[in-house]
C-alpha cells in the first residue's frame, strides 16, 4: 500500500510539475516564434512510462541490456528487425572448422561517450569480467578471450556451441579503464545514448552521446518514468507521457491523442509439468516428480484440452497468441508443433484408452489408487498467471481431472516446483534457452527443467545443434528437438509442458510518434520495446 500510495504521488508530482512548466512556458512565449520553440523543444525529447526498472542497474556483465537494448554500450553483433545477425562493433567474424575459436574483427574508429577509445583490451576485460561477475548470459562454455591486436578479439570455446553467436549479440562492452563498482549506476559506453540522471524507483533521463559511430538518435533527451500499470495508464491518459505500457485490462479504453500499438512476443505463459515418478530428492532435499504428471496420458489431456484461443480472448482481451512452444514465431520453430487443441472429446478418449476412469462417481478420475489431482503453482502477485491458472482449472474440470489452485512467492514456489506443474514463463532470441528448458544436462537446476524431463533423442539433436558451425546450420536440430516425425519435446512428442499463451505488449503511443517495425519481443515489459530506440521519430 505504501509503495503504491508513492507512486501516485510522484505522479501527482510529476504531472503537477509539467503543468506548472507548460504555464510558464506559455506564459513566456505567448508570440508564434515562442510556441515553435516549445514544439521544436518537446520533438527532440521524449517522455516514456514504463513498469519495470532494472533496479541492478546498467552492467551489461551481470546482465543489463539482455533484454532490449543496452542503451549505453554496444555489442559486437546485433539482431536485425528481421531477427537476423549482423555487425554492430564487429566488422566480420570467422569460426574455425573445429567450431572452437571464434575470430572477431572490430571497427577502429569508436569511442566511449568519454572519449577514449574502445580496443580489442576492452573487449576482453568485458567478456573476463562477465565470467567472473557470473553474468546471465550463458559464457560457461567460454574458455578464455584474447586480443590479437588492438582490433582483433579471439574467442576460445572449451566446445563448438553455435549459440556462443548469441553471447556476442548480448554482452554490452563497457570501458577498462571506467570499470569500477559504481558502474552499475555510472555506465559509460559507446551506445548511442548517455545517463544523465537516475532518481531509483522515479526515473531515468538519457541523452544522445555525441561520440556514437552509427546512426543517431532523432532525440536529444529521453526520460523513462518508472510508474505502475495504473499510474501510467493515468499519465497517458494526462497527456504527460509520449508512450506507455499498459496490460489487456486497459486495452479497450480509448485515450485522446494516443493510439494502441499491439507488438507480437515470445512473451510465453505455460505450465511445466514433473515428468518422472515422485520418490527422489535433489540435493537440497526437495521432492523430485509426481505420480499423476508422468502419466504421458495426463500431459497429452491436458494439453489438447486446453482452449489456447479462449485464454487469448477472455485473459488477454484479445491481445496475444495462442502457444505451442517456448520460441512460436522464431526462426528456430518448427511450426509442425502445433497441435489441435480444445479436443475434450479426444482428451476423454484418450484418458480413458490409459485407464483412467471415474470408478466411484465423484467427477476425479482413477487408474488404480491414483486420483487425476494435483496442486498447480502460481505467482501470487501476477494477475495474468492467475486468470490463467484459474481458467485453465475451469476448462479441464469437464475432463475429470481435479487441479487445486495456490499463489505464492518465488521463494516459496522454489521449494515446490520439482513435483508440482508450475505456471511459468519463458522466451528469449538466443535458441539456447530451449536447451536450458529441456535438455537433461539442465535438470533441477535453479529454474530449468523443473520437471526432469529426459529424452536421449532430444538431447542428440540439441548436441548437434551447438556443435553447428553457425546458427543457420543448427536450426534444422532445434526444430528437430521439437518434433521429428517420432518424438520431441513440443505437446506432439512428449508434452513436458502445456504452453498456453505469448502475451502481445502492448503500448500507448502519442499521435505522431512512429516508433518503426517493432521485432518480436523477448519476456519482460517495457524493455523490449527499446531495442530500435534509434528509429524512433516524430512524423508530425
Amino acid at each position: 500500500m505504501k509503495k503504491k500510495l508513492f507512486t501516485v504521488l510522484v505522479l501527482v508530482t510529476f504531472i503537477s510539475s509539467f503543468m506548472l512548466v507548460g504555464c510558464n512556458l506559455f506564459k513566456s512565449n505567448t508570440s508564434d516564434e515562442g510556441s515553435k520553440e516549445v514544439n521544436e523543444k518537446k520533438k527532440d525529447e521524449l517522455v516514456l512510462a514504463f513498469d519495470s526498472e532494472p533496479e541492478a542497474g546498467f552492467d551489461p556483465t551481470t546482465g543489463w541490456g539482455r533484454y532490449g537494448s543496452p542503451l549505453f554500450q554496444s555489442t559486437l553483433l546485433k539482431r536485425d528487425d528481421k531477427l537476423n545477425i549482423v555487425n554492430d562493433l564487429a566488422t566480420k567474424y570467422k569460426v574455425s572448422e573445429d567450431g572452437k575459436v571464434w575470430t572477431v574483427k572490430m571497427l577502429e574508429d569508436v569511442k566511449f561517450s568519454d572519449g577514449e577509445p574502445l580496443t580489442a583490451a576492452d573487449i576482453v576485460f568485458t567478456f573476463e569480467t562477465a565470467i567472473n561477475n557470473g553474468s546471465v548470459v550463458d559464457l560457461n562454455g567460454l574458455g578464455k578471450v584474447e586480443a590479437v591486436d588492438d582490433y582483433t578479439v579471439k574467442f576460445t570455446l572449451k566446445e563448438p556451441q553455435s549459440t556462443f553467436v548469441n553471447a556476442l549479440v548480448a554482452t554490452g562492452i563497457v570501458p577498462k579503464h571506467a570499470y569500477g563498482k559504481d558502474y552499475a549506476e555510472n555506465p559509460i559506453g559507446s551506445g548511442p545514448f548517455q545517463l544523465v540522471q537516475w532518481d531509483k524507483g522515479q526515473q531515468l533521463i538519457i541523452k544522445a552521446n555525441p561520440e556514437y559511430y552509427d546512426k543517431k538518435s532523432n532525440f536529444k533527451q529521453i526520460t523513462f518514468l518508472f510508474l505502475n500499470e495504473d499510474a501510467a495508464f493515468a499519465a497517458a491518459q494526462a497527456g504527460t507521457v509520449d508512450l506507455a505500457y499498459i496490460p489487456a485490462a486497459f486495452s479497450k479504453q480509448k485515450v485522446k491523442g494516443m493510439r494502441l500499438e499491439t507488438v507480437q512476443t515470445v512473451d510465453n505463459r505455460g505450465i511445466v509439468f514433473p515428468f518422472v515418478k515422485s520418490g527422489e530428492v535433489n540435493e537440497n532435499g526437495l521432492p523430485i516428480g509426481n505420480d499423476v504428471t508422468a502419466d504421458p496420458a495426463i500431459r497429452h489431456a491436458i494439453n489438447m484440452g486446453v482452449d489456447r484461443q479462449a485464454l487469448v480472448e477472455g485473459v488477454l482481451e484479445g491481445h496475444g497468441t495462442p502457444a505451442y512452444t517456448s520460441v512460436d514465431g522464431l526462426p528456430w520453430w518448427n511450426p509442425e508443433t502445433v497441435i489441435k487443441d480444445a479436443d475434450m472429446d479426444g482428451a476423454k478418449k484418450l484418458l480413458n484408452e490409459a485407464g483412467w476412469k471415474d470408478t466411484d462417481g465423484d467427477g476425479i478420475l482413477e487408474n488404480g489408487s491414483l486420483k487425476a489431482e494435483f496442486t498447480l503453482y502460481y505467482l501470487a502477485n501476477d494477475a495474468i498467471r492467475q486468470s490463467l491458472a484459474i481458467s485453465v482449472v475451469d476448462m479441464l474440470k469437464p475432463l475429470g481431472i481435479n487441479i487445486k489452485l495456490e499463489g505464492g512467492s518465488w521463494d516459496m514456489i522454489a521449494k515446490k516446483m520439482y513435483s508440482n506443474p508450475v505456471l511459468m514463463g519463458w522466451g528469449s532470441h538466443d535458441s539456447h534457452e530451449m536447451y536450458n528448458i529441456y535438455s537433461s544436462e539442465s535438470a533441477g537446476i535453479e529454474y530449468y527443467n523443473t520437471g526432469y524431463y529426459q529424452n536421449k533423442m532430444v538431447d542428440s539433436y540439441f548436441e548437434k545443434a551447438l556443435s553447428s558451425k553457425n546458427e543457420e546450420e543448427a536450426i534444422e536440430f532445434w526444430k528437430k528437438a521439437q518434433w521429428d516425425g517420432t518424438t520431441g519435446l513440443s505437446a506432439k512428442g512428449d508434452a513436458p509442458w502445456a504452453w498456453l499463451v505469448n502475451i502481445n505488449h502492448l503500448y500507448l503511443v502519442k499521435d505522431g510518434l512512429d516508433i518503426g517495425d517493432q521485432r518480436i519481443h523477448v519476456h519482460g515489459h517495457g524493455w523490449p520495446a527499446t531495442d530500435n530506440i534509434v528509429d524512433w521519430k516524430w512524423t508530425k
